[in-house]
C-alpha cells in the first residue's frame, strides 16, 4: 500500500487504514480525512491482470480444498455477484452446491460476459 498521512497528533508514521477511519496505534487517534480518497485508489486484480469490480462473474482457475471439509470447488467453476473486501481472502461470494466464502484473487479471473 502507499505512505499513508502522518498522525496528527502525535507525527507517527505506522498509520493504518482500518476501512472506514485513518488509525494511529501509537496514540490510538482515528481520523477520516484521506480515508475516502484511499478507498477509491484500491485496486483488486484477477490471476490476469484485469481490473474486478463488485458484481462481476469469476471463474475458479484450479481446484480449491475447502478448510475443514472434503469438498473442492471444481476449476472452471463460475462465480456470480462477488463482493471485493480487503484482507487476504479478498473475494466474498456464494459458490453453487458449496456455498458462502471467502476466494484469493489470484486463483480466479474475470469471466467473459
Amino acid at each position: 500500500m502507499e505512505n499513508l498521512q502522518n498522525c496528527p497528533k502525535c507525527n507517527s508514521d505506522l498509520t493504518y487504514f482500518d476501512g472506514f477511519n485513518l488509525v494511529c496505534p501509537e496514540c490510538g487517534h482515528e481520523w477520516k480525512e484521506e480515508a475516502e480518497e484511499l478507498e477509491s485508489k484500491l485496486v483488486w486484480k484477477d490471476s490476469n491482470g484485469n481490473e474486478l469490480a463488485d458484481g462481476d462473474t469469476i471463474t475458479v482457475n484450479k481446484d480449491l480444498k475447502v478448510k475443514g471439509s472434503s469438498l473442492v470447488v471444481k476449476r472452471g467453476t463460475k462465480v456470480k455477484n462477488i463482493r471485493l473486501i480487503e484482507g487476504d481472502h479478498d473475494i466474498d461470494c456464494k459458490i453453487p452446491g458449496i456455498g458462502a466464502m471467502q476466494l484469493k484473487s489470484e486463483f480466479v479471473k474475470k469471466a467473459n460476459k
